[in-house]
Protein backbone atom coordinates (compact mmCIF):
# COMPACT_ATOMS: atom_id res chain seq x y z
CA UNK A 1 0.00 0.00 0.00
CA UNK A 2 1.17 3.72 -0.41
CA UNK A 3 1.86 5.11 2.87
CA UNK A 4 -1.18 5.21 5.39
CA UNK A 5 -3.05 8.18 6.56
CA UNK A 6 -3.94 6.01 9.41
CA UNK A 7 -2.33 4.05 11.83
CA UNK A 8 -4.09 1.69 14.41
CA UNK A 9 -2.58 -0.80 16.80
CA UNK A 10 -3.62 -2.97 19.57
CA UNK A 11 -1.94 -2.62 22.62
CA UNK A 12 -1.20 -5.66 24.58
CA UNK A 13 0.74 -8.58 22.43
CA UNK A 14 1.26 -6.47 20.02
CA UNK A 15 2.43 -2.71 20.46
CA UNK A 16 3.92 -4.08 23.75
CA UNK A 17 6.53 -6.65 24.17
CA UNK A 18 6.40 -9.43 25.96
CA UNK A 19 7.17 -7.38 29.32
CA UNK A 20 4.05 -4.99 28.82
CA UNK A 21 6.78 -2.52 27.43
CA UNK A 22 7.35 -0.42 24.35
CA UNK A 23 10.45 -0.53 23.59
CA UNK A 24 12.68 1.93 22.21
CA UNK A 25 12.43 0.95 18.41
CA UNK A 26 8.87 0.92 18.80
CA UNK A 27 8.93 4.35 20.39
CA UNK A 28 10.53 5.36 17.94
CA UNK A 29 8.54 4.40 15.15
CA UNK A 30 5.09 5.69 16.69
CA UNK A 31 6.98 9.45 16.92
CA UNK A 32 8.36 8.93 13.51
CA UNK A 33 4.83 8.40 12.26
CA UNK A 34 3.03 11.23 14.76
CA UNK A 35 5.86 13.57 13.24
CA UNK A 36 4.40 13.11 9.72
CA UNK A 37 0.84 14.15 10.77
CA UNK A 38 -0.36 11.09 10.44
CA UNK A 39 -3.07 9.96 13.39
CA UNK A 40 -1.51 6.98 15.55
CA UNK A 41 -4.45 5.37 17.22
CA UNK A 42 -4.63 2.85 19.73
CA UNK A 43 -7.18 0.40 19.28
CA UNK A 44 -7.85 -2.20 22.26
CA UNK A 45 -9.85 -4.04 24.59
CA UNK A 46 -8.74 -2.34 27.79
CA UNK A 47 -11.58 0.69 29.35
CA UNK A 48 -9.94 4.54 29.41
CA UNK A 49 -8.15 4.26 33.02
CA UNK A 50 -5.93 1.87 31.15
CA UNK A 51 -4.66 3.75 28.24
CA UNK A 52 -2.42 6.64 30.05
CA UNK A 53 0.36 4.18 30.86
CA UNK A 54 0.93 3.09 27.25
CA UNK A 55 -0.01 6.87 25.59
CA UNK A 56 2.37 8.19 28.25
CA UNK A 57 5.10 5.77 26.78
CA UNK A 58 4.43 6.42 23.37
CA UNK A 59 3.62 10.41 23.55
CA UNK A 60 0.28 9.86 21.85
CA UNK A 61 -2.35 12.37 22.61
CA UNK A 62 -5.15 11.35 20.06
CA UNK A 63 -8.00 9.07 20.11
CA UNK A 64 -7.85 5.49 21.65
CA UNK A 65 -10.63 3.23 20.99
CA UNK A 66 -11.54 1.07 24.15
CA UNK A 67 -13.66 -1.76 25.24
CA UNK A 68 -13.38 -3.46 21.95
CA UNK A 69 -14.84 -0.24 20.15
CA UNK A 70 -17.67 0.53 22.65
CA UNK A 71 -15.86 3.84 23.72
CA UNK A 72 -14.07 6.79 21.70
CA UNK A 73 -11.28 8.55 24.24
CA UNK A 74 -9.90 11.35 23.89
CA UNK A 75 -6.58 11.22 25.23
CA UNK A 76 -5.42 14.40 25.63
CA UNK A 77 -8.37 15.71 26.67
CA UNK A 78 -9.31 12.80 29.39
CA UNK A 79 -12.50 12.72 28.33
CA UNK A 80 -15.03 10.01 26.46
CA UNK A 81 -16.25 10.65 22.89
CA UNK A 82 -18.82 8.71 22.70
CA UNK A 83 -19.98 5.01 24.31
CA UNK A 84 -21.81 2.02 23.08
CA UNK A 85 -23.52 0.46 26.32
CA UNK A 86 -25.46 -2.46 27.06
CA UNK A 87 -28.40 -1.89 28.97
CA UNK A 88 -29.61 -3.77 32.49
CA UNK A 89 -32.57 -5.98 30.68
CA UNK A 90 -29.89 -6.80 27.90
CA UNK A 91 -26.55 -7.73 30.70
CA UNK A 92 -29.61 -9.91 32.75
CA UNK A 93 -30.69 -12.08 29.53
CA UNK A 94 -27.30 -12.54 28.53
CA UNK A 95 -26.50 -14.06 32.03
CA UNK A 96 -29.46 -15.90 33.00
CA UNK A 97 -28.51 -17.22 29.27
CA UNK A 98 -24.98 -18.24 29.74
CA UNK A 99 -25.70 -19.49 33.45
CA UNK A 100 -27.12 -22.58 31.96
CA UNK A 101 -24.86 -23.66 29.58
CA UNK A 102 -21.60 -22.04 31.37
CA UNK A 103 -22.18 -23.01 35.05
CA UNK A 104 -19.96 -21.38 37.75
CA UNK A 105 -19.11 -17.48 35.85
CA UNK A 106 -18.75 -14.99 37.73
CA UNK A 107 -18.78 -11.56 36.06
CA UNK A 108 -17.96 -8.41 35.65
CA UNK A 109 -18.71 -4.68 34.21
CA UNK A 110 -17.40 -1.95 33.08
CA UNK A 111 -18.82 1.95 32.80
CA UNK A 112 -18.40 4.66 31.92
CA UNK A 113 -19.84 8.26 31.02
CA UNK A 114 -20.21 11.15 28.05
CA UNK A 115 -17.03 13.86 28.54
CA UNK A 116 -14.91 13.45 31.80
CA UNK A 117 -14.46 10.42 33.59
CA UNK A 118 -16.20 11.05 37.02
CA UNK A 119 -17.87 7.81 38.09
CA UNK A 120 -16.76 6.41 41.59
CA UNK A 121 -17.50 2.69 40.35
CA UNK A 122 -15.64 2.65 36.77
CA UNK A 123 -15.45 -1.20 37.18
CA UNK A 124 -18.03 -3.65 39.25
CA UNK A 125 -17.64 -6.98 40.10
CA UNK A 126 -19.67 -9.98 41.55
CA UNK A 127 -17.78 -11.62 44.63
CA UNK A 128 -15.15 -14.57 43.17
CA UNK A 129 -14.73 -12.63 40.03
CA UNK A 130 -10.88 -12.97 39.49
CA UNK A 131 -9.29 -10.69 37.11
CA UNK A 132 -7.30 -12.63 34.80
CA UNK A 133 -4.76 -9.43 34.58
CA UNK A 134 -4.64 -9.44 38.63
CA UNK A 135 -6.64 -7.28 40.67
CA UNK A 136 -6.54 -3.32 40.06
CA UNK A 137 -6.19 -0.47 42.64
CA UNK A 138 -10.27 0.56 41.28
CA UNK A 139 -11.84 -2.74 41.73
CA UNK A 140 -14.64 -2.78 43.70
CA UNK A 141 -15.96 -6.37 44.33
CA UNK A 142 -19.87 -6.18 44.88
CA UNK A 143 -21.71 -8.42 46.85
CA UNK A 144 -24.04 -9.64 44.59
CA UNK A 145 -24.93 -10.51 40.46
CA UNK A 146 -27.76 -7.66 40.76
CA UNK A 147 -25.72 -4.74 41.28
CA UNK A 148 -22.99 -5.37 38.97
CA UNK A 149 -25.57 -5.73 36.24
CA UNK A 150 -27.81 -3.11 37.22
CA UNK A 151 -26.43 -0.11 34.88
CA UNK A 152 -25.62 0.31 31.90
CA UNK A 153 -21.95 -1.09 30.71
CA UNK A 154 -19.73 -0.81 28.13
CA UNK A 155 -18.44 -4.06 28.48
CA UNK A 156 -19.93 -7.76 30.26
CA UNK A 157 -16.97 -9.74 31.36
CA UNK A 158 -17.76 -13.20 31.79
CA UNK A 159 -14.67 -15.28 33.62
CA UNK A 160 -14.95 -19.01 34.04
CA UNK A 161 -11.69 -20.43 35.45
CA UNK A 162 -12.06 -23.95 34.63
CA UNK A 163 -12.41 -23.53 30.81
CA UNK A 164 -10.50 -21.45 28.02
CA UNK A 165 -12.22 -18.73 26.35
CA UNK A 166 -12.34 -20.69 23.15
CA UNK A 167 -14.30 -23.46 24.83
CA UNK A 168 -16.45 -20.45 26.55
CA UNK A 169 -16.76 -19.07 22.72
CA UNK A 170 -18.38 -21.75 21.11
CA UNK A 171 -20.95 -22.18 23.94
CA UNK A 172 -21.74 -18.58 24.33
CA UNK A 173 -22.07 -18.03 20.30
CA UNK A 174 -24.62 -20.88 19.68
CA UNK A 175 -26.88 -19.85 22.21
CA UNK A 176 -26.40 -15.44 22.10
CA UNK A 177 -25.93 -15.53 17.85
CA UNK A 178 -25.86 -11.77 17.32
CA UNK A 179 -27.88 -10.39 20.08
CA UNK A 180 -24.89 -9.25 21.77
CA UNK A 181 -20.68 -8.98 20.65
CA UNK A 182 -18.95 -11.82 22.13
CA UNK A 183 -15.19 -11.78 21.54
CA UNK A 184 -12.35 -12.89 23.62
CA UNK A 185 -7.86 -11.40 24.03
CA UNK A 186 -6.53 -14.21 26.67
CA UNK A 187 -7.31 -17.40 26.17
CA UNK A 188 -7.56 -17.37 30.08
CA UNK A 189 -11.10 -18.12 30.48
CA UNK A 190 -12.66 -14.81 30.10
CA UNK A 191 -15.29 -13.69 27.36
CA UNK A 192 -15.82 -9.96 26.68
CA UNK A 193 -19.43 -8.89 25.66
CA UNK A 194 -20.62 -5.74 23.61
CA UNK A 195 -23.22 -4.05 22.24
CA UNK A 196 -24.69 -5.69 19.27
CA UNK A 197 -22.87 -5.20 16.46
CA UNK A 198 -20.11 -3.03 17.76
CA UNK A 199 -16.45 -4.51 17.51
CA UNK A 200 -12.98 -3.14 16.96
CA UNK A 201 -13.75 -2.42 13.30
CA UNK A 202 -16.67 -0.41 13.96
CA UNK A 203 -14.96 1.71 16.64
CA UNK A 204 -12.24 2.16 14.42
CA UNK A 205 -14.13 3.12 11.60
CA UNK A 206 -16.01 6.17 13.86
CA UNK A 207 -12.16 7.72 14.44
CA UNK A 208 -11.65 7.30 10.96
CA UNK A 209 -14.34 9.34 9.88
CA UNK A 210 -13.97 12.06 12.66
CA UNK A 211 -10.50 11.97 11.13
CA UNK A 212 -11.63 12.15 7.30
CA UNK A 213 -9.66 9.33 6.52
CA UNK A 214 -10.98 6.68 4.26
CA UNK A 215 -10.92 2.92 4.92
CA UNK A 216 -8.55 2.31 2.24
CA UNK A 217 -5.81 4.08 3.59
CA UNK A 218 -5.90 2.64 7.28
CA UNK A 219 -3.14 0.58 8.79
CA UNK A 220 -4.10 -1.93 11.36
CA UNK A 221 -1.81 -4.43 13.80
CA UNK A 222 -3.68 -7.14 16.30
CA UNK A 223 -2.91 -10.26 16.88
CA UNK A 224 -5.98 -12.06 19.14
CA UNK A 225 -9.87 -12.89 18.22
CA UNK A 226 -11.08 -9.27 19.55
CA UNK A 227 -8.84 -7.61 16.27
CA UNK A 228 -10.24 -9.76 13.49
CA UNK A 229 -13.07 -7.67 12.60
CA UNK A 230 -10.16 -4.41 12.94
CA UNK A 231 -7.73 -6.82 10.73
CA UNK A 232 -10.73 -7.34 8.00
CA UNK A 233 -11.98 -3.50 7.99
CA UNK A 234 -8.54 -2.07 7.50
CA UNK A 235 -7.03 -0.83 4.04
CA UNK A 236 -4.16 -3.48 5.11
CA UNK A 237 -4.75 -5.23 8.52
CA UNK A 238 -1.29 -7.34 9.76
CA UNK A 239 -1.22 -9.82 12.58
CA UNK A 240 2.22 -10.17 14.09
CA UNK A 241 3.51 -13.80 14.22
CA UNK A 242 2.87 -14.36 18.09
CA UNK A 243 -1.29 -13.75 16.79
CA UNK A 244 -3.86 -16.19 17.47
CA UNK A 245 -4.70 -18.65 13.65
CA UNK A 246 -7.60 -16.84 13.33
CA UNK A 247 -5.91 -13.79 13.17
CA UNK A 248 -3.38 -14.51 10.95
CA UNK A 249 -6.00 -16.45 8.32
CA UNK A 250 -7.83 -12.78 8.34
CA UNK A 251 -4.78 -10.99 7.91
CA UNK A 252 -3.38 -9.04 4.40
CA UNK A 253 0.32 -9.53 5.87
CA UNK A 254 2.20 -11.16 9.04
CA UNK A 255 4.91 -9.48 10.68
CA UNK A 256 7.56 -10.27 13.45
CA UNK A 257 6.08 -11.18 16.83
CA UNK A 258 6.10 -8.32 19.37
CA UNK A 259 8.85 -9.88 21.13
CA UNK A 260 10.79 -8.44 17.93
CA UNK A 261 9.34 -5.04 17.44
CA UNK A 262 6.52 -6.29 14.54
CA UNK A 263 4.42 -3.05 14.95
CA UNK A 264 8.07 -0.93 13.92
CA UNK A 265 9.48 -3.10 11.09
CA UNK A 266 6.28 -2.31 9.05
CA UNK A 267 5.92 0.64 9.95
CA UNK A 268 9.75 1.41 9.10
CA UNK A 269 8.56 1.59 5.28
CA UNK A 270 7.48 4.62 5.09
CA UNK A 271 8.13 6.50 8.57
Amino acid sequence: MDAPRLVASDIDGTLLDPLARVTPRTAAAVARVVAAGTPFVLVSGRPPRWIPPVSDATGLAGYAVCANGAIIYDIASGHVVSAHRLDPVLLHDVAHTLERVLPGITLATERVVIGAQTLPVPYAAEHGYANPWGDEADELIMGHRGEVLGHPATKLLVRHEGMTSAEMMVAATELLGDSVGVTYSTDRGLLEISAPGVTKATGLAEVATLLAVPRAAVIAFGDMPNDIEMIRWAGHGVAMANAHHAVIAAADEITAPNSEDGVALVLERWF
